[in-house]
């Protein structure tokens, strides 16, 4: 039996400059951070010659190609790994369609699984690149890199998307204190429904490939932000982050009338009226989660609370993509 586990996400900085109708023409920057909470793949030799599947519905089939699950379909064909004699499982600490880059952590994780099965050794970038041909290049999902590769590397991760699909990650250089007191001051709470991305995600993606020159305008402008949200970060300055957060969200919320709708407004505005100084909602929007950086966290809990919101309180991960059990 192996199982594995990919870490979830948040984004800091620069989310939306990851999808290659963007970076390949102007280049594309974001802060990214892993998350103590996982989606976990476990792999089991069987006796039985069929291919047997479980995730939030149950599979039975004889040939690869049978899969219905897209990703699991294409993770064994890339791999190899079609012979049978296999029970895949998948579970999750957090509900996919919440923006938290589940997708991309499923990915990973399977992709990390099969490898071990078939006793390859392959690097956090190569991970990430093959879960990209998969979601990306395989099944034409209009969605960036930044899930992938945070996934497989874990941490506080800065990554630089260039033409021609090459990605550069760096660890984000914060002193251990700044991250300790980010990592303390940073409030996830969840909307209370999931929605898809793929809409708003297709309408940035077209309408960055047109040219449209709001949305081009808007995504420069995420950029710099993000590249100076590293910058605040790296000088130890968590106040200037959360005003740039604060800047970031008002951008991101005029990039599609799907963004953000009446509940996210008025717990944005609750949020902000009680101690948050930044946020945002995490992902492509429309729902999920909202992410706050506060100091005076227990007001802003309190605050919370009245929306009817609950919290889901969060650490960072270090380790990226890994083995839990090997036997």
């Amino acid at each position: 039996m192996i199982i594995t586990r990919s870490p979830l996400r948040i984004s800091l900085g620069g989310g939306g400059t990851d999808l290659a109708s963007y970076y390949e023409e102007h280049g594309g920057f974001l802060i990214a951070a892993a998350l103590d909470k996982y989606v976990y793949i476990t792999l089991h030799r069987t006796f039985d010659p069929d291919m047997i599947i479980k995730y939030s519905r149950f599979e039975r089939v004889t040939d690869v190609g049978a899969i219905e699950h897209p990703i699991i379909r294409e993770a064994l064909k890339l791999t190899g790994a079609t012979g049978g004699y296999l029970e895949i499982t998948s579970m999750s600490d957090i509900p996919a369609g919440t923006g938290l880059g589940s997708s991309g952590s499923f990915t990973t994780a399977l992709l990390h699984a099969l490898h071990v099965q078939q006793k390859r050794i392959v690097s956090k970038e190569e991970l990430a690149e093959e879960a990209c041909r998969i979601e990306i290049d395989i099944l034409r999902e209009p969605i960036g890199k930044q899930d992938q590769y945070i996934a497989a590397f874990g941490g506080v991760t800065c990554f630089t998307f260039k033409a021609g699909g090459k990605v550069e990650a760096r660890p984000l250089a914060a002193s251990e204190e700044t991250l300790a007191n980010l990592e303390d001051n940073l409030l996830l709470f969840f909307t209370g429904y999931t929605r898809s991305a793929s809409a708003i995600l297709k309408d940035q993606n077209d309408r960055t490939k047109s040219s449209d020159k709001s949305m081009i305008d808007n995504l420069h402008r995420v950029k710099q932000i993000g590249i100076a949200s590293c910058e605040r970060l790296e000088a130890g300055d968590l106040g200037g982050f959360a005003g740039l957060m604060h800047e970031h969200w008002l951008l991101k919320r005029t990039r599609s009338a799907g963004m953000s709708n009446s509940l996210i407004d008025d717990c944005y505005a609750h949020a902000r009226k009680n101690g948050a100084l930044g946020g945002k909602v995490i992902g492509a929007g429309g729902g999920g989660f909202l992410l706050f950086y506060a100091e005076d966290k227990g007001r802003l809990r309190h605050a919370m609370r009245e929306t009817g919101l609950s919290e889901v309180r969060l650490r960072f991960d270090f380790s990226g993509t890994q083995v839990v059990t090997q036997s």
